[in-house]
């Protein structure tokens, strides 16, 4: 290695280009802990800058027999690591946005099944309060609510008058909302 000390960066990275390891090598140890510097000053976390340095050094390794500098090796590794560090920052805000996005869509779902049981508890007091109304009572408000008959058809078809027809669906009506507020009630406590 002591050979290698002695070279310009342009004589390493011409051996480089060649497929030196030992040039590629020295220009790994004399450049890794500027670069890591560079990185953790910009990423703020020690793991993330040194993967950013590792990568960049691999693709140098990768790309060496393309590897044509328009100016030092010192201005071209450093590019590639900023270059890194971008994709790094990049990258962490996608993962904080698809965790976050995670967080809402498990948060949405866990709402769901409130809303989904807050519902069954609903449909649940209706036919309670439904089935405790009096039989003609019940009857007409199957008709109108659940089979969708007008109150004409509702008293054609129970031949009774239009207006007992109105009285007991009002009668069902005010029930229902009697047993709903309290449901309600019992609820926001």
């Amino acid at each position: 290695m002591p050979v290698y000390d002695a070279l310009t960066d342009e004589q390493l990275v011409s051996l480089l280009i060649q497929d030196d390891e030992a040039a590629f090598r020295a220009l790994y140890e004399k450049y890794w802990q500027r670069m890591l510097i560079k990185a953790f000053t910009q990423l703020n976390s020690q793991e993330d800058a040194e993967e950013v340095v590792q990568d960049a050094f691999i693709n140098l390794w990768k790309r060496r027999s393309r590897l044509r500098l328009k100016f030092s090796f010192h201005t071209y590794i450093a590019a590639v690591v900023r270059y890194e560090v971008m994709a790094r920052i990049a990258l962490n805000k996608s993962r904080a946005y698809v965790a976050l996005e995670e967080e809402q869509l498990q948060s949405m779902a866990d709402d769901a099944t409130r809303q989904w049981l807050a519902f069954d508890d609903l449909c649940d007091e209706i036919e309670r309060t439904v089935k405790a109304l009096p039989e003609k009572c019940q009857l007409v408000f199957r008709l109108s609510r659940e089979k969708g008959l007008s109150d004409k058809q509702i008293a054609e078809h129970l031949d009774i008058s239009q207006k007992t027809v109105e009285a007991h669906r009002t009668k069902a009506l005010k029930s229902l909302r009697a047993s709903l507020n309290q449901l309600l009630f019992s609820t926001l406590l």
